[in-house]
């Protein structure tokens, strides 16, 4: 019997121990709530510009379509002057209305928008129009949570990659060719290891404003020591093996021989620190603007929202929804990271069954099942998988 490839979600086709991985950490349901969770709560974010502005969504005026929150219309499209429209000003918002009808998103307010409709005193508690109250400069509370979720994860997913991509790149070098390229190369983790990271920010803060480009950069250059370890260790293992030293013999560059041959059984460990790296970088980006050297003034940033949190401490609609916000996101993160740890050890107790589609000669009922599994299609499982 043909045997069918192996699909996750029917689409990314995968080798048997990625099939199996996959599996394993499917059936880790805290693992698998937590994903689900983030991306919704991520996706969410991205449509920011949809869910929380201050221009309507769609306006009909005298038979007329518009769309305010893609294209800024001047007021003269709406019997106003020149200039930008301001849809809540009283005679636009009459004359829209008069001719036509307007339709507001879901928080009618931008994360920069200072609102007049909430009272005097700030920062308000939360009524009817602004779920979340405002801040303390007027601000609806609910639109900067969005936005800034948004940012803090893309910014975590930005800085994971770039880290990654580098922190690879070097250990694989250092593991795969050793001597004196690994002895350079342990000479600058020396030197970056003893680098006061967060003075060095703070110091540039004081020279510059920084912004998220900024950043990103001066925490990449210093965050992608963190994969080099991992790395150098499993090519320093994987490149005595003998299939390693089969493919050399025939012939095969470096080149192939680390992209094609190490470089899948050595992701193990580093796919596992991703998930805990993208946590660490949502608290690092808020604790630069909680301290005041992040994100220029009036960006939306969960760590200037913490900030306003502590100085109203009293006022409750400034913490707990920044506390559940920044602390559930990251909790979040560290039991996905869980669970890919558990999915890439095949020792772990984890039942799992691979669909009939895909049964061979080995069945994978049991921790030790998989880790034969493993084994049979993976040399390098076989030295970590012994009884």
């Amino acid at each position: 019997m043909k045997l069918k490839p192996y699909k996750i979600l029917g689409l990314l086709p995968v080798t048997e121990i990625t099939f199996r991985r996959w599996l394993r950490f499917l059936a880790d349901r805290r693992a698998l709530v937590s994903m689900i969770l983030v991306g919704l709560i991520f996706g969410t974010s991205l449509f920011a510009n949809v869910i929380a502005t201050d221009r309507p969504l769609y306006v009909s005026y005298k038979g007329q379509n518009y769309f305010p929150f893609l294209v800024e219309y001047p007021e003269s499209e709406f019997d106003g002057f020149a200039g930008p429209t301001n849809y809540y000003d009283p005679f636009i918002a009459e004359e829209i209305n008069d001719n036509g009808y307007m339709v507001w998103p879901v928080v009618p307010y931008h994360y920069r928008r200072v609102v007049k409709d909430a009272g005097a005193e700030f920062p308000s508690a939360p009524d009817a129009t602004h779920w979340l109250g405002t801040d303390d400069k007027g601000r609806d509370v609910v639109s900067r949570l969005i936005y800034g979720i948004r940012v803090s994860f893309l910014f975590g997913f930005m800085y994971v990659a770039i880290t990654a991509v580098v922190g690879i790149a070097a250990g694989a070098v250092m593991g795969y060719f050793g001597g004196w390229v690994d002895l350079l190369f342990q000479r600058i983790l020396e030197i970056y290891g003893s680098l006061p990271t967060l003075f060095i920010i703070i110091a540039i803060a004081g020279l510059v404003q920084p912004n998220f480009w900024l950043l990103l950069g001066l925490l990449s250059i210093f965050g992608w020591t963190g994969y080099v370890g991992t790395i150098r260790a499993e090519f320093l293992k994987a490149r005595n093996y003998q299939y390693i030293t089969a493919a050399r013999a025939l012939g095969v560059s470096n080149a192939t021989v680390m992209w094609r041959h190490v470089f899948p059984n050595a992701m193990v460990g580093t796919i596992t620190f991703m998930p805990f790296a993208l946590a660490g970088s949502v608290t690092v980006l808020s604790g630069l603007d909680f301290l005041g050297f992040g994100l220029p003034p009036g960006s939306p940033s969960l760590g200037e929202m913490t900030r306003q949190g502590l100085a109203n401490i009293r006022k409750w609609w400034l913490v707990y929804p920044i506390f559940f916000g920044l602390g559930g996101i990251t909790m979040l993160m560290v039991f996905i990271g869980e669970g890919v740890r558990n999915a890439m050890d095949p020792r772990k107790a984890i039942r799992i069954r691979l669909p009939k589609k895909h049964v061979g000669a080995v069945q994978p009922g049991d921790a030790a099942g998989d880790a034969a599994g493993e084994a049979a299609a993976d040399p390098s499982a076989a030295v970590e998988t012994k009884p």
